[in-house]
């Protein structure tokens, strides 16, 4: 972990001093020099006193660098084709992924679906038909649906123009979308 270089760029976006961090936290100019230098490894209690006074949140320390938000420009998503429909990936963070699927007039997934995880769509424009096992729903512009995705699932647009779907898809192993 990098803990010390995460609470020295804190503390220097900040315009904080190491004698001001000392003053307000009663640790030494030694030991927290030798903590941002990852010299050392301060115990839970002395991160939480560095936390609070930096006005961070304890677990921000803790996360490694693949953790951390991230931002994917609009122009740097990356965009496939799955059964006549454009999918747009907006990003990921774990077994979450993101997202917009666009349907031309009568697309769809395809065949029914099933794979591990947990669904959620919110329709942007159009009308869609979604259907997992018997239920059958028409979905219009601004409702939303989810679903277990181990239970058959399908949907189609059912509009005379595209729909687009924000998907997010939860799962503990890499799925695709369907």
């Amino acid at each position: 972990m990098d803990i010390g270089t995460k609470i020295r760029s804190i503390r220097n976006r900040k315009k904080i001093t190491i004698a001001e961090m000392c003053e307000a936290t009663g640790l030494s100019k030694g030991f927290i020099s030798n903590v941002e230098n990852n010299n050392t490894s301060p115990s839970i209690n002395t991160l939480q006193t560095i936390a609070s006074f930096l006005g961070v949140p304890l677990p921000y320390l803790l996360l490694e660098k693949e953790q951390h938000m991230q931002v994917v420009k609009k122009d740097s998503r990356t965009a496939t084709t799955h059964n006549n429909l454009k999918i747009e990936h907006i990003g990921s963070q774990g077994g979450l992924r993101m997202m917009i699927a666009e349907f031309p007039p009568g697309a769809s997934i395809g065949e029914p679906n099933v794979h591990e995880g947990i669904e959620s769509h919110l329709v942007l424009e159009g009308k869609v038909l979604a259907e997992q096992g018997e239920d059958s729903y028409v979905i219009e512009e601004g409702d939303s649906f989810s679903w277990n995705a181990c239970v058959p699932h399908y949907v189609k647009n059912i509009g005379d123009e595209k729909a687009v779907v924000l998907i997010a898809v939860y799962s503990e192993k890499n799925t695709e979308i369907g």
